[in-house]
């Protein structure tokens, strides 16, 4: 999620970019991305499949588990629909006269990322909101008087 989040935050200050200087943005920052980003969103959407597996027996964690795993798994079709048509047409532009349709190129391409980016956040949160659904408080657990920096204080006092 990391990279579509450096993908959005730079968007305001990229589509204020001529062509020359966007051309050499593009072909010279993200060439980790694509090897780095690949391993690692597979994995996350293998990992959120596993969890979504070992809570299947778990409702509701199952439910919002399997959502937010279907969401990072959208996140990459969105990706691969929207973006990579974009680095494979990106790939073949030149220094000198942009191509005319550089603009509609680009926003594709940096709208993609956003929304990408979105539906991970979203997947992300799905995923942490499972947990959260059974975690238990602390008045849910006889004897215990809470936990952090107010059990830390109450003990030391």
């Amino acid at each position: 999620m990391g990279m579509g989040l450096c993908h959005t935050l730079e968007l305001p200050v990229k589509l204020q970019y001529d062509y020359p200087l966007y051309l050499a943005v593009q072909h010279s920052l993200y060439w980790m991305f694509g090897t780095v980003g690949a391993v690692t969103e597979v994995v996350a959407i293998l990992a959120a499949g596993v969890l979504s597996f070992l809570v299947r027996k778990r409702r509701p964690a199952f439910r919002w588990t399997v959502a937010g795993t279907i969401l990072l798994a959208t996140a990459l079709a969105v990706w691969f629909a929207r973006v990579a048509p974009m680095n494979t047409h990106m790939a073949q532009w030149t220094p000198g006269a942009p191509p005319p349709d550089w603009m509609q190129v680009r926003a594709q391409w940096e709208y993609g990322h956003v929304m990408h980016f979105a539906l991970q956040l979203l997947g992300l949160s799905l995923l942490m909101f499972s947990v959260l659904l059974e975690t238990p408080s602390v008045s849910d657990q006889p004897g215990d008087r809470g936990s952090g920096p107010t059990r830390a204080f109450q003990e030391s006092a």
